[in-house]
C-alpha cells in the first residue's frame, strides 16, 4: 500500500509509521499509518478520494491541543491542515483557513481594530479544531461570532454551511455527528478602539497565565463544566490536587488540567481521568464529563 500512495498522491507530503506524540500537546501517542500534509483543499480532496476508494480510514487533526492519541496509534490517514492558514480580512468580516492558529487569528483582529475575537486570545488550537468543539472561553464562543464555514464532507464533497447549520451546543456542533471537516470559516466581528481591545485580550492572557500550567505538556481543560459547578472545584475538594499515575498528575495549580510531568502515556491518562470521574462522584455525587477527545487503538491492539 504504500508504493501506491506513493505513486497515486505523489507530490503530497505523506509521512509513514510517524509517531504522533510528537505533534500532540500532551506530547504522548503512538504512531499513525499514514501522516499527511496537504497543502491546499485539490490534495485534501485527493487524500479523502483515494481513502475512501481504497476502504482506508481517515481523519484529521488540528493541531492537537484538546485530544488525547491513544498509545496504539491511529490506522489509516491522520490529515493534518497546518499548510492551510491563511487568514484574510474583508470590511468586519475574517476569514481563515482550517489550518489557522487561534490565537494568531485574534492578533489579525486586533490589528485590524475588530471586536468580537478576544476571548480566543488565549485558546491553543486551529480554526479548524475551534469550530468543531465550539471552542469557548471568559463568556465567549465560536458560535457567537460564526457565520458560515466551508466543510468537506465524509464522500468527499465541498459544501458550505450557514452557522445555525452547525448547531453548535456547548463544546458542540453537528461537524462531531455527520463526519464533515472544517477547511475554513468566516467570522462577522465588530469595530471598536485598538486599545481597548488589546487591553482586554492582555487581561484575559494573564488570567490564563496565572491559573493555567502551561509550562507542562497537558490536553487543556479536561472534562465539560458541570451544570452550577466547576470542574476544577470539584476535584480539588475531592482532594486530587497533585494525584498522578505514571508520567501524568492533575495540575496543582489548576486541578481542571492533567499534566504530564514525566514521560507519562496516553493510559496514564485515561486511568487518571478513570480516576478523578469515579472519585468526584463518591464524594459529590457529580459525574464529570469528558471535553477532551481520546482517540486512536490500546497499545494491545496495535
Amino acid at each position: 500500500m504504500k508504493d501506491k500512495i506513493r505513486q497515486e498522491l505523489e507530490g503530497i507530503d505523506i509521512r509513514f509509521d510517524e509517531p504522533l506524540k510528537d505533534y500532540t500537546y500532551t506530547k504522548v501517542g503512538g504512531s499513525v499509518d499514514y501522516l499527511a500534509f496537504p497543502r491546499n483543499r485539490y490534495e485534501i480532496v485527493r487524500i479523502v478520494e483515494f481513502a475512501n476508494r481504497e476502504q482506508i480510514p481517515w481523519m484529521v487533526l488540528g493541531n492537537s491541543s484538546n485530544i488525547i492519541v491513544k498509545d496504539g496509534g491511529i490506522r489509516g490517514f491522520v490529515i493534518r491542515m497546518d499548510e492551510l492558514k491563511s487568514v484574510t480580512v474583508s470590511g468586519y468580516t475574517i476569514e481563515a483557513e482550517a489550518g489557522a492558529n487561534l490565537i494568531e487569528t485574534t492578533k489579525v483582529a486586533l490589528f485590524h481594530s475588530l471586536s468580537g475575537f478576544e476571548f480566543a486570545c488565549g485558546i491553543p488550537g486551529s480554526v479548524g479544531g475551534a469550530v468543531y468543539m465550539n471552542a469557548g472561553a471568559y463568556g465567549g464562543e465560536i458560535a457567537h461570532i460564526l457565520v458560515s464555514a466551508q466543510v468537506l464532507t465524509p464522500a468527499g464533497y465541498v459544501e458550505t454551511l450557514d452557522g445555525r447549520d452547525l448547531r453548535f451546543g456547548y463544546r458542540s456542533s453537528i461537524l462531531q455527528e455527520n463526519g464533515a471537516i472544517v477547511l475554513s470559516a468566516k467570522f462577522a466581528l465588530k469595530p471598536s478602539n485598538h486599545t481597548v481591545i488589546k487591553q482586554e485580550m492582555d487581561r484575559l492572557t494573564h488570567l490564563r497565565e496565572l491559573k493555567q500550567p502551561l509550562e507542562w505538556p497537558s490536553c487543556g481543560s479536561v472534562f465539560k463544566r458541570p451544570l452550577g459547578h466547576f470542574a476544577g472545584q470539584l476535584i480539588m475538594e475531592a482532594g486530587l490536587k497533585g494525584y498522578r499515575i505514571g508520567g501524568v498528575e492533575v495540575s496543582e495549580k489548576h486541578a481542571g488540567f492533567m499534566v504530564n510531568v514525566d514521560n507519562g502515556t496516553a493510559k496514564d491518562y485515561e486511568d487518571l481521568i478513570a480516576h478523578v470521574i469515579s472519585v468526584v462522584e463518591k464524594e459529590s455525587g457529580i459525574v464529570l464529563e469528558r471535553e477532551v477527545r481520546i482517540i486512536g487503538e490500546d497499545s494491545s491492539a496495535n
